[in-house]
């Protein structure tokens, strides 16, 4: 592998970051951005959304492929600038999901070549469109943050998975390898975080030892460069996104944090976060939620050491943020607005989960939204001044 360092990681993002806007932000934007900015982060500002075209685990369908370059077009035409494809593995391999077999180690490298092509027409869709794609492996072999389909393994303390995922990045690395580094990076994995049951929703769980996530990630490096010596690479925070990897920071790694401080103000009433959403408390901001006081300076607090990070010359950027649809509206952008600003006062760009849906700016099925018509979509024109605002 050709060795990348700090200096060099430093310049190629500051490179990708002079040509990645190949369309202009708003003027209000722009303008706010270049008052704000303090630090100068390693990575461009990406602003977008994620799509939820292969998150699920069952096999990919090029049936949404259209509705998805529709999605492309309005994002660019708005001003956005990035959009991030969470993948759930089994959807791109031969394993018969509707066989009652439990899936076997060896099947989970069994790539299958239509579904692959569909993830590659797509990433093809959004560069066209001037966005800048990063792919995440979201369910990886041996680990998801989320249940929804057993695995054979552990990605963190098995080898056996570590081989697979690494496999499956030098898949992606080798076939999408003619796509430049300033319209795709490779994030690898969603949300690390330790589980002994992973098909247990609710299990509680501890960071990723930091050995252990670097041992992984520099082998995910590894066969990466291989193929494409410039492809940024990015780690998501560990313990779901949440901490800062200091393992790591030697490394030609970038870091994704995430906008979901307080969980109280962003998952709501979410059922994969509560068991019973009767017990969520009623979110304020700022205010009291159960008990604990939240305002700006606290949300400042929680990302002090993202803040510092990018500071020590280390990309960061927020790949995931927002608020589930029953948060009350004005609570969530008087939230998100704060939260927006501290990251873009440090050059952090993000992406909204999601773009439709029950995040998103299109049918999020908000209860208290005066919803615009928007193509036989229902727009929240406040969510999207809000975004276009940052």
């Amino acid at each position: 592998m050709k060795s990348i360092n700090r200096r060099q990681f430093i310049k190629t993002a500051a490179a990708t970051a002079a040509v990645a806007g190949l369309r202009p932000f708003p003027a209000q934007a722009e303008v706010q951005a270049a008052q704000k900015a303090i630090v100068k982060n390693a990575l461009p500002r990406w602003r977008g959304f994620n799509i939820l075209d292969f998150f699920s685990p069952r096999p990919f369908s090029a049936k949404n492929l259209a509705a998805t370059t529709q999605d492309f077009q309005w994002m660019a035409d708005w001003g956005f600038n990035f959009v991030r494809f969470p993948l759930a593995y089994p959807g791109y391999i031969r394993y018969d999901q509707k066989s009652d077999q439990p899936i076997r180690p060896e099947q989970t490298v069994e790539f299958n070549e239509e579904a692959i092509e569909m993830v590659e027409k797509t990433i093809y869709a959004a560069n066209k469109h001037g966005l800048h794609v990063s792919l995440n492996l979201h369910r990886a072999p041996g680990f998801c943050i989320n249940a929804g389909f057993r695995e054979p393994f552990n990605l963190w303390k098995d080898t056996e998975a570590q081989q697979a995922f690494y496999t499956h990045w030098e898949m992606w690395a080798k076939r999408l390898r003619n796509i430049p580094s300033r319209l795709l990076s490779f994030d690898l994995v969603n949300e690390p975080c330790y589980k002994e049951d992973m098909n247990d929703q609710y299990a509680p769980s501890t960071p990723i030892p930091g050995d252990i996530y670097r041992k992984v990630a520099q082998g995910c490096l590894e066969v990466i460069h291989r193929y494409t010596p410039d492809r940024l690479v990015v780690a998501d925070g560990n313990h779901g996104g949440s901490l800062v990897i200091p393992e790591l920071t030697d490394l030609p790694i970038a870091q994704s944090c995430r906008g979901y401080y307080p969980h109280y103000v962003s998952h709501y009433r979410a059922g994969w976060v509560w068991k019973n959403p009767d017990d969520a408390p009623m979110p304020q901001w700022p205010g009291v939620i159960n008990g604990e006081e939240f305002n700006r300076a606290i949300l400042e607090k929680f990302y002090q050491p993202w803040l510092d990070l990018v500071k020590s010359g280390v990309g960061v950027h927020c790949g995931e943020c927002g608020c589930y649809r029953e948060t009350p509206h004005e609570v969530f952008l008087s939230w998100f607005n704060d939260q927006l600003d501290i990251l873009t006062s440090h050059g952090i760009g993000w992406g909204l989960w999601n773009f439709r849906g029950d995040f998103g700016i299109l049918d999020s099925g908000r209860k208290d939204v005066a919803y615009e018509d928007f193509h036989g979509h229902k727009l929240d024109r406040k969510l999207l001044t809000l975004l276009q605002k940052y």
